[in-house]
């Protein structure tokens, strides 16, 4: 059956109709993921088109997703991560929605402050098990939409709810019966679908999924979990990593429209970033993380990261403040005590910081050679140097003028005096013995002495 397809306007084959493979044994997919090898990728060479959607946004997990591996935050912490997620967004909601837990009486309360704040964006949603008293919490409380747990694949359906695929989508249709029934609109975290077998159970589950909401009236969001990190953002991959294929077959087999369809990703495999991407590339709307990445295991898609994916693939912030990113890691470190390992992007204390002296000169000559955007305007993070045994005249005179905050005709250059004396203490440091960075007090400690308290220590 030839039909005109509403998204590309050409003629297409419209004879694809999968039904569900309600077999007796799990598929493991062993030839891909023996346990006791590497998981493999395997390539089949089918290509499916980019098809980037008209609006893109980042939603959030750190309340849900992120509480789960470390201390939970305390509603005081929540609600000023809350409102500095509101300011990085921007006006535009570039950071759509942020879902919690409901469950415990700090999680309501959160809940509650957050929604007295009456913020445009982030939208508050929920996140619960599947129960009928569940919906009628999250009804009560006013929230519109909530997550529901729906795994996809025959190790979660088999191995853990010890179900056969038929068994599963039937108590799933009947959580989502109960979710319409009370006026909610589910949010289906398809759990583990990078294991999953697509044709045979994700496709005709998400279709009787989306004959449900016709006749509800009400939306269905989809959001694919990459659980284990397994996703793979090549092309030309084959199913069921393929994050291109997942997210086109979603949209070609089952009607899943963009601004319904969201990706969640993990890093086991260091590919959180590059598939959460690819995932907006090929179609979703949404994609899914958490601040500073913070997550199961090797966590989520850092939300920070894919703020400047959106710049990068957007050519705009569209109002967003990436200057707020550094305002929460601050708090990370400083209210919560989190720590920020020191090279991670944009958030590490180090992540603009070079040892090496002949970077150091490049950075003192123009700054653009050797950091990777003007940090400073658009994290409020001046690239930096580490004084060592390799950081020249030139990485002294860089760290002094960017910790004093010297400009124009104030600036120090390699020949300043100053700098010479300080390059002749640092050599006899390390030429009696020493192997560590000199700290930021004994550099200053130093400068005090040798200008003659002109430049005072800047704690």
């Amino acid at each position: 059956m030839l039909e005109i397809s509403a998204k590309t306007n050409l003629l297409e084959e419209n004879d694809y109709r999968y039904s569900l493979q309600d077999v007796k044994e799990p598929i493991l997919y062993r030839d891909v993921y023996n346990y006791e090898e590497v998981p493999k990728i395997a390539f089949n060479h089918r290509r499916v088109p980019m098809s980037m959607p008209e609006e893109i946004w980042i939603t959030d997990t750190s309340f849900r997703d992120g509480q789960q591996s470390v201390n939970p935050y305390t509603p005081d912490q929540i609600v000023a991560l809350y409102q500095m997620m509101s300011r990085l967004g921007g006006p535009y909601g570039r950071i759509r929605q942020t879902e919690f837990f409901i469950y415990s009486k700090k999680d309501r309360e959160a809940i509650e402050r957050c929604m007295a704040l009456d913020l445009n964006f982030p939208e508050i949603t929920t996140w619960i098990r599947a129960s009928r008293e569940d919906f009628r919490l999250v009804k009560e409380l006013g929230v519109r939409e909530t997550g529901i747990l729906v795994s996809c694949s025959d190790y979660h359906i088999f191995k853990k709810l010890k179900m056969t695929r038929r068994q599963a989508m039937e108590h799933y249709l009947a959580t989502v019966k109960d979710a319409f029934e009370a006026g909610v609109m589910p949010r289906c975290h398809l759990e583990d679908i990078t294991r999953a077998d697509f044709y045979g159970f994700v496709v005709p589950f998400v279709n009787e999924l989306m004959k449900l909401s016709r006749e509800a009236g009400i939306p269905v969001r989809i959001r694919a979990c990459d659980t284990m990190g397994y996703g793979v953002p090549y092309p030309e991959v084959a199913l069921p990593r393929s994050v291109p294929g997942i997210i086109y077959g979603l949209q070609q087999y089952s009607d899943v429209q963009s601004q319904y369809l969201e990706w969640h990703g993990h890093n086991d495999f260091y590919k959180a970033v590059a598939n959460a991407s690819t995932a907006w590339l090929y179609g979703a709307s949404g994609v899914n993380c958490s601040l500073l990445g913070i997550g199961e295991r090797t966590g989520n898609v850092p939300l920070e990261a894919m703020v400047f994916e959106y710049a990068s693939l957007r050519g705009s912030l569209d109002g967003m403040d990436p200057t707020v990113i550094t305002e929460i890691a601050d708090y990370f470190r400083r209210e919560i005590g989190y720590s920020i390992p020191p090279m991670t992007p944009f958030v590490g204390r180090k992540f603009n910081e070079t040892r090496a002296g002949i970077h150091a000169d490049g950075l003192l000559k123009d700054e653009e050679i050797y950091n990777i955007f003007n940090t400073e305007k658009l994290l409020n993070r001046p690239a930096k140097v580490a004084v060592s045994k390799t950081s020249g005249l030139a990485g002294i005179a860089y760290w002094v003028n960017q910790n004093y905050c010297l400009r124009g005709e104030r600036m120090l250059d390699k020949h300043s005096p100053l700098v010479e004396q300080l390059k002749e203490w640092v050599d006899r440091e390390y030429e009696s013995g020493r192997t560590a960075v000199m700290s930021t007090e004994e550099l200053e400690e130093k400068i005090f002495a040798l200008s003659g308290g002109v430049l005072k220590p800047q704690g």
